[in-house]
């Protein structure tokens, strides 16, 4: 398995640019960029604009992994107001066209929430709504991975939503599309389950792996941790991935980052990820 770092990981203001080198730096092999609103990389960047990423992370030596967003917390495929549905695929048709063009086999995506405790007023959407909303969207949207030939990945995130690892795999397969798949984060499911779990039940749908940690005592957002610092059982969690066949990027995903020598938390994953992967070689 190879080690990748999430951008959200880095300091606000840090550009991609300076995102990547020090990622190269720490001994990352590949980094997670994310598709936002407005900016660099963004609903309103260009093909040339994305080119010019793409070229600038194979003049610095570092894969681009994924494609993430953040936008689907505003703009929801499970809403009951169509306008927010319509604006989520949007969203979702120009992120797989981004991530295309950026050479990248995976993207990200937040199939929506049944409610959201950490968004003040957040929409509750009954669960049976919420769960037909989000196949209609995510199987429509299958269609459009199928011909960018990248897959959407599903977030298991704590929206209220998919809450158990064989409910995401009859979500994933009721989409009928090998396009459509899970993008599994370790850390999300410990308040309520175990992450080897999920890992041996979803199998090969997998299609990319954010590594966090979780202290179940803390409880709520307080409990994300540094890695090695929580209750994931990584040992465990490496031989489950080993099981499934899997051998695509881990992806270090550390929000928020640190208030003060803000790259030092870049340093401490790439070491720690080191260790859960068996790299002892690069320990500093």
């Amino acid at each position: 398995m190879k080690k990748g770092i999430n951008i959200w990981s880095f300091a606000e203001g840090t550009t991609i640019d300076e995102a990547m080198a020090i990622a190269k730096d720490a001994g990352f092999e590949g980094i997670e960029l994310s598709l936002n609103e407005t900016g660099p990389l963004s609903l309103e960047s260009s093909v040339r604009e994305i080119e010019d990423i793409r070229k600038l992370a194979e003049d610095k030596g570092i894969a681009l992994t994924s494609l993430a967003s953040g936008l689907y917390w505003s703009y929801s495929m499970t809403s009951e107001d169509r306008v927010k549905r319509e604006k989520a695929k949007d969203i979702a048709k120009k992120q797989l066209e981004t991530a295309a063009i950026l050479g990248v086999d995976t993207i990200l995506v937040i199939p929506g929430a049944v409610g959201v405790d950490f968004i003040p007023d957040s929409e509750v959407v009954p669960y049976d709504k919420a769960y037909e909303n989000a196949l209609e969207a995510v199987t429509e949207l299958a269609g459009t991975a199928a011909s960018t030939g990248v897959s959407i990945g599903i977030e298991n995130v704590w929206n209220k939503f998919l809450l158990s690892p064989l409910e995401m795999r009859q979500f994933i397969d009721a989409t009928g599309s090998k396009y459509v798949g899970a993008y599994f984060d370790v850390g999300n499911v410990v308040y309520a389950g175990y992450p080897e779990h999920w890992i041996r039940i979803l199998n090969s749908r997998i299609k990319k792996v954010h590594f966090k940690d979780y202290r179940r005592e803390s409880g709520g957002l307080s409990g994300f941790v540094d890695l090695l610092a929580g209750d994931v059982n990584y040992p465990e969690v490496i031989r489950a991935l080993e099981e499934i066949g899997y051998d695509d990027f881990v992806i270090g995903e550390m929000i928020p980052p640190y208030k003060h020598h803000a790259k030092q938390i870049i340093y401490s994953t790439s070491a720690s990820m080191s260790a859960i992967l068996g790299r002892n070689e690069e320990l500093c």
